[in-house]
């Protein structure tokens, strides 16, 4: 009974982070599923929002304009990627690595902006008490308009409705078949460079936004709160995937399984943690989550559907 009722006092958390992350894991569908791209920026662009909206708020600036400026951060972080891509050459997995590498020491020095005595800061607090925080976890299971769900929530429909619109536009469908076709879609004189540019900028502005969010939730942020950020990302992905691809079949609700995804495993990790796994094992966790959803497709497929046999039907 207490089992049960401590995860039902932590499950309002595990949402919050759910919502949070699944906004991450939205960027993580547009480069994973929609231009078939393992990108690796996001453990560093999630940390980098993190990062450029914590010092916004601590030097003072409007909590939006913070969250904006994160988004930028993130946007630039992507383009960074995407040119080392397509205008150097480099193969997008190893782009993203590099990208992700000079993160690491950007973002050390981002966060120890206006702090006249460090020049690199691996953790940067902000708190609801000093600063104007547009959600709180402390608030988490308030009644009142300061849960940080009432936020969350709106901001997670609209992402998903501006996505929605961007994809059915001229340029967005562009960018949907250079993933899908980059031969065709080059016959039919798209700049398939350009597509994976943007698209790859897209993604990060949306992982930068994610990490913005959870560095006003958590109250701080840290040089490696964006570590392994694209195995939950991918998690999430492919769990949603899994459990509502026949019910979802309209391009914004694929991406509103991305975010249930999210909140899956969050509910998943949070029940497994009050069963009383060690929290540092929590990375082999994701791993085998991860490994089990991918297999899932694949045996039943292999294993499970039924064979068609070649030539047509049998007659007797």
């Amino acid at each position: 009974m207490d089992l049960l009722l401590s995860f039902l006092n932590s499950l309002p958390n595990a949402v919050g982070q759910g919502l949070i992350w699944g906004v991450m894991a939205i960027g993580v569908y547009i480069t994973y599923r929609i231009l078939d791209i393992a990108d690796l920026t996001v453990d560093g662009s999630l940390t980098t929002g993190g990062a450029v909206c914590a010092v916004c708020i601590t030097l003072g600036w409007n909590p939006w304009l913070a969250l904006l400026m994160a988004i930028l951060a993130g946007m630039l972080a992507g383009l960074v990627t995407g040119l080392l891509h397509t205008a150097c050459g480099i193969p997008a997995i190893l782009a993203g690595i590099l990208t992700q590498l000079a993160l690491y020491s950007l973002n050390l020095r981002i966060m120890a902006i206006g702090d006249p005595v460090a020049t690199t800061k691996a953790t940067l607090a902000v708190s609801v008490d000093n600063d104007q925080l547009l959600l709180s976890s402390r608030f988490i299971r308030s009644l009142g308009l300061d849960n940080p769900l009432v936020l969350l929530v709106p901001v997670t429909l609209v992402v998903i409705a501006l996505l929605y619109w961007f994809f059915g536009t001229e340029l967005g469908s562009a960018l949907r078949a250079t993933g899908a076709n980059q031969a065709m879609a080059r016959a039919q004189g798209i700049n398939t460079s350009f597509g994976k540019v943007l698209g790859l900028v897209v993604s990060n502005g949306l992982v930068a936004l994610s990490g913005a969010l959870l560095a006003q939730y958590q109250g701080s942020a840290t040089n490696d709160m964006g570590r392994g950020a694209i195995v939950i990302g991918l998690a999430a992905v492919i769990i949603g995937e899994v459990l509502l691809s026949k019910v979802f079949r309209n391009f914004a609700l694929k991406l509103l399984s991305a975010v249930i995804g999210a909140i899956i495993y969050y509910v998943v990790i949070t029940l497994v943690l009050r069963l009383g796994l060690e929290s540092t094992d929590l990375k082999l966790l994701t791993a085998l989550v991860v490994a089990i959803f991918l297999t899932i497709p694949y045996w039943k497929g292999r294993y499970f559907s039924r064979g068609v046999r070649k030539g047509g039907a049998s007659h007797a």
